[in-house]
């Protein structure tokens, strides 16, 4: 972080920055634990052409999550350009090391947020996942949502990066057909979009805060099915989550489905190191 940056947010907050702290903020931007003699405050900032692009929309997807009064967000302070970088200023939410009865109001309150619905799949505007564009182009079809927004782009993406062999991608009409059987009776839920164990936070309170969205109205279980692809979270999540939304026949496969939007994102941005994870799932499509 430069002075002249520094000396900026310091007249932009009114307050004096007493110390800068370096934090993990994840692969794509720096970031920093920005503390005041008032309060403290999150920044990241990026120098790269879309950086600004990325923190608008993920400006408005916190946003957007608060407006439901379901499950809290960071506040946003700034978003802005600074001579050659964007950067994003929040507030800082101070956490602690989750417990059962943290896990039991993140899962409740997830519910919450997927309850949220609309009229359609989608969103009104494009964003990210991770630093790769996202559309959100509205269908009233789950298939033809998850299909041609999610699943196509990231093939073809990949194809493009020489990743994945053109005889490794099922036929746009092949990948619906698939789908299909699975994908009966889906109401849109607001998801997250991006939830793994780095984007929710449990505030010192304990209360749960999600961080870095992506978000869109899709099938809940999307949600879910990034949660378990590293790892998984607490029992007590999902023990609390499924009273809200139980299990159903179909979930188990549709949770493999759903995370290979995000293996396929994750080979385009990190490499060939989730090739075999990306090519088992494929070949699901043309047994």
């Amino acid at each position: 972080m430069t002075g002249n940056l520094k000396d900026y947010l310091s007249n932009y907050l009114n307050d004096t920055i007493t110390k800068v702290t370096p934090v993990s903020g994840g692969d794509i931007s720096t970031a920093y634990c920005i503390t005041t003699k008032n309060n403290l405050y999150f920044l990241k900032t990026n120098g790269a052409p879309n950086a600004m692009a990325m923190f608008q929309k993920e400006t408005h997807g916190l946003k957007y999550i608060a407006k439901t009064n379901t499950i809290k967000t960071p506040q946003v302070i700034a978003c802005d350009n600074f001579e050659k970088e964007a950067f994003l200023l929040m507030e800082f939410i101070e956490s602690k090391q989750a417990i059962r009865e943290d896990y039991n109001a993140l899962g409740e309150q997830l519910a919450q947020l997927h309850k949220c619905s609309a009229e359609h799949f989608g969103l009104i505007g494009n964003n990210f996942i991770g630093s790769l564009p996202q559309s959100n182009t509205t269908h009233a079809s789950w298939v033809d949502f998850y299909t041609h927004e999610r699943l196509v782009p990231q093939l073809q993406l990949a194809k493009q990066k020489g990743l994945i062999q053109d005889s490794e991608c099922p036929p746009t009409a092949q990948i619906k057909e698939k789908l299909n059987p699975y994908f009966a009776n889906i109401k849109p839920s607001l998801l997250h979009g991006d939830l793994w164990g780095g984007n929710y936070l449990i505030s010192k309170a304990g209360d749960p805060y999600l961080i870095d969205p992506a978000v869109y109205f899709g099938h809940h279980e999307v949600d879910i099915a990034m949660t378990k692809l590293f790892g998984g979270f607490n029992t007590t999540f999902y023990e609390s989550y499924h009273t809200y939304f139980p299990l159903e026949d179909n979930t188990s496969h549709r949770i493999k489905i759903y995370q290979l939007y995000y293996l396929l994102v994750h080979l385009n941005m990190f490499g060939s190191s989730y090739y075999s994870s990306v090519a088992s799932i494929l070949k699901k499509f043309s047994a």
